[in-house]
């Protein structure tokens, strides 16, 4: 299968890869880190879908989408910390000062699984966030050493996968899920 990683700039593919099964629903299209929490909380169904599609035309747009033989088969979230809820997080700290980007949320469909697609993913966010100017980026995965990661939080990826991307780690956080302690990985894009 030929991968290729482009901005996520079309929102039914955004919609394919992490928009919920219930149209009337207030979760996932990746959005808990992205916007307010107030405004998270608030927006359900069709208005929720609705400011997806509108953060699909801004620029930059809200994440990279894989693409295997032309299908969307996975999504990672990055964008400025700056426009995220992680420029305010209190678990997850500051480096410095750099106007860094983060990832945060890799997801490939289920049936694509284990053929490598999320090593395209942070690569793809990675070249994505340089191309835009970043000076560095972050990543705030678990640190599992190896121990199994239930699906459902296995969004926020693995110390393991972002060590073979050429993060290094640059802190401790006070975050923990599904058990695991997150640690603050980081990319110098300079």
């Amino acid at each position: 299968m030929q991968i290729e990683i482009k901005p996520a700039t079309v929102f039914e593919d955004v919609a394919t890869l992490v928009g919920p099964k219930k149209p009337t629903s207030n979760v996932c299209f990746c959005l808990s880190y992205r916007i307010g929490s107030k405004e998270n909380n608030e927006l359900r169904g069709p208005e929720r879908a609705e400011r997806v599609r509108e953060l699909c035309e801004q620029d930059p747009p809200p994440g990279v989408i894989a693409y295997g033989d032309g299908e969307p088969v996975g999504w990672a979230a990055v964008h400025p910390r700056a426009d995220t809820s992680f420029a305010t997080n209190r678990t997850i700290p500051h480096v410095d000062d750099l106007d860094v980007w983060s990832l945060w949320c890799i997801r490939v469909r289920p049936g694509y699984r284990k053929q490598g697609i999320t090593h395209h993913l942070i690569e793809g966010a990675v070249a994505h966030a340089r191309d835009s100017g970043a000076p560095a980026i972050e990543g705030y995965p678990v640190d599992n050493k190896g121990e199994k990661v239930d699906l459902t939080m296995a969004y926020v990826g693995t110390r393991r996968a972002f060590e073979r991307a050429g993060f290094t780690k640059a802190a401790d956080t006070d975050s923990v899920l599904n058990g695991f302690p997150r640690v603050l990985m980081r990319l110098d894009l300079r």
